[in-house]
């Protein structure tokens, strides 16, 4: 009978508390775990690597890639407790099970101000970091022989050591449902996340703005189109640039990127034609350039007095990230403004859900960074900080009561997540070369080394 489990994780693991809880499982498990040093955050945190396992094929899971993401921290410890119940999941897949705690712990550590809750919407903006796009250590916006990021360097180096079948990347989604992104299909995964989601009643996200121009291979079920070179604004709303996602296709790696929501809306899931969809473009887009306008007169006022603000141009990068792309998505969802190169597609009312909520998303993304800049400096002397208060409030409110966005227990994102990462990697098991190998000599012949000896 399986006694070892942790206890469970009623909140998000902060960047210490993965540590621990990791140490744990392999202090208990000599035998079967293993942790090691990864590589070593800009701040100097360690990022460790979790193994269960012996099998020749590695399967690689890789949390935290997003600052803001927390709940894939907590899968990695649920998806270690699996595997080592389970055999099958090791032994009879012949797998090893790399689980990466964090690929941005310095990230993480600055969301640690709303992690343990209360999870409301307000708490969550005004304390929310997400770094600037070129700080995001799944990018390459340079290749991967460019790649300056020591977070990013690290990740490489373990895809092109472990050569894994599999590849998983977790991401969270703040506020709508739950998807996956494929870098290959892997026939039968939508009806797996179609019973998951049932069971555990989350909603699928049937038309995520980012995946508006990509294959859909299944309901929630999306591919993720070659990397192309483009510019610095569809970078960041068009995920098909170069990435870790497909650095290691050259090993024959499928990756999958599997997205849970924070706070559910039911509507995203609706796939029924909207009644009016240039009516709701035109609200959403109008909407979307009043607010870019309305918070770039507002950085304007606050900046003059940002020079005494520690480490400022780190908040100020994603703000200035998330300015860039409003003017371009506005028009791109606008039914008034000419249509470029690429048109719309015949859109659901789950689509047009998921653009309301992504326009809603950058303000008050920007909103948040802005009301820490100004929280920071202890005054506020363009008299803003009223302002961008009643903008978060009156922004989170049309989330709860106009977008009916509820809270879903950690636990519940947790279970979710993890079951599609099983339901993946099963699949991609069926069908990918048996090329991955184990990159550590001497496998399991040595102590897990102490926690506080490193």
């Amino acid at each position: 009978m399986w006694r070892c489990a942790l206890p469970p994780l009623l909140r998000y693991p902060t960047v210490d508390e993965l540590a621990a809880r990791a140490a744990t499982l392999v202090a208990r498990h000599p035998e079967a775990a293993r942790l090691r040093r990864a590589g070593t955050s800009r701040a100097g945190t360690p990022m460790w690597l979790l193994s269960i396992g012996h099998g020749s094929r590695q399967a690689l899971v890789v949390a935290g890639p997003h600052a803001n993401e927390p709940v894939g921290g907590a899968t990695v410890l649920r998806l270690a407790e699996r595997a080592l119940a389970d055999p099958t999941l090791t032994v009879g897949a012949d797998a090893t099970w790399n689980l990466l705690l964090c690929l941005d712990p310095d990230g993480l550590r600055r969301n640690e101000r709303w992690l343990r809750g209360p999870y409301t919407l307000g708490h969550y903006f005004r304390n929310f970091f997400r770094p600037g796009f070129l700080e995001q250590p799944e990018w390459l916006p340079d290749g991967a022989a460019g790649a300056v990021l020591p977070e990013t360097r690290a990740l490489l180096d373990l895809q092109d050591e472990l050569r894994p079948f599999f590849q998983c990347s977790l991401h969270g989604v703040d506020v709508g449902g739950g998807f996956v992104e494929l870098t290959r299909d892997l026939p039968g995964l939508a009806q797996r996340v179609m019973h998951t989601a049932a069971r555990l009643g989350i909603p699928r996200e049937l038309g995520p703005y980012d995946t508006l121009y990509w294959p859909n291979l299944g309901p929630a079920v999306y591919r993720i189109p070659p990397p192309r070179p483009t510019d610095l604004a569809a970078a960041i709303t068009e995920a098909a640039v170069e990435s870790t996602w497909f650095h290691p296709h050259r090993h024959g790696t499928v990756t999958a990127v599997v997205e849970a929501p924070m706070w559910g809306v039911a509507a995203v899931e609706d796939g029924t034609p909207p009644a009016d969809a240039a009516a709701v473009l035109r609200t959403v887009s109008h909407t979307l350039r009043h607010d870019a306008h309305l918070l770039e007169r507002l950085l304007a006022r606050i900046r003059p007095h940002l020079a005494a603000v520690p480490d400022a141009a780190r908040l100020l990068a994603p703000v200035e990230d998330y300015l860039l792309v409003c003017p371009g998505l506005a028009d791109a969802w606008d039914p008034d403004v000419p249509v470029g190169e690429r048109p719309l597609p015949v859109l659901s009312t789950a689509h047009l859900t998921a653009l309301r909520i992504a326009g809603r998303r950058l303000a008050l993304r920007t909103a948040g960074l802005l009301h820490q800049l100004l929280t920071r400096t202890g005054i506020d002397p363009a008299a803003a900080l009223p302002e961008l208060d009643r903008l978060v409030d009156e922004w989170c409110a049309d989330y709860r009561d106009g977008c009916g966005a509820r809270w879903i227990p950690v636990a519940r994102q947790v279970e979710y997540q993890s079951r599609v990462v099983l339901a993946a990697f099963e699949l991609a098991g069926r069908y990918s070369p048996a090329c991955s190998r184990s990159g550590e000599s001497g496998w399991g012949s040595e102590a897990a080394v102490p926690m506080h000896r490193e």
